[in-house]
C-alpha cells in the first residue's frame, strides 16, 4: 500500500478510485501541455466542443413533436401557461 504525501491517506491498489470532474480555464497555448500531461497521468480531457459533440450524437434523431408542441412547452416554462 502507498501513502499519499498530500492527504496522508493509504491507497489500496485494489480499490477503485472515484473520479472527479474539474473544469479549468487555461490559455489555448497551454492546451497541448495539459493534454500531454493528462495522457501521461491517465486522465481524460474534454473541451466544450467535445462535450457538445457527444451530447448531439446521443440525442434522438426522430422526435415526434410539432412546432406547436414545442412552443406550448416553451410558453409553459416561460409564462407558467398550461
Amino acid at each position: 500500500m502507498e501513502t499519499t504525501a498530500v492527504r496522508k491517506r493509504t491507497i489500496s491498489p485494489t480499490r477503485k478510485a472515484t473520479r472527479e470532474k474539474v473544469f479549468i480555464d487555461i490559455p489555448q497555448a497551454d492546451m497541448l501541455f495539459l493534454q500531454l500531461f493528462a495522457d501521461k497521468m491517465g486522465w481524460l480531457v474534454n473541451n466544450k466542443q467535445n462535450l457538445w459533440d457527444k451530447y448531439v450524437q446521443s440525442s434522438p434523431q426522430n422526435v415526434d413533436l410539432s412546432d406547436e408542441d414545442i412552443m406550448k412547452e416553451v410558453r409553459a416554462v416561460r409564462y407558467g401557461e398550461m
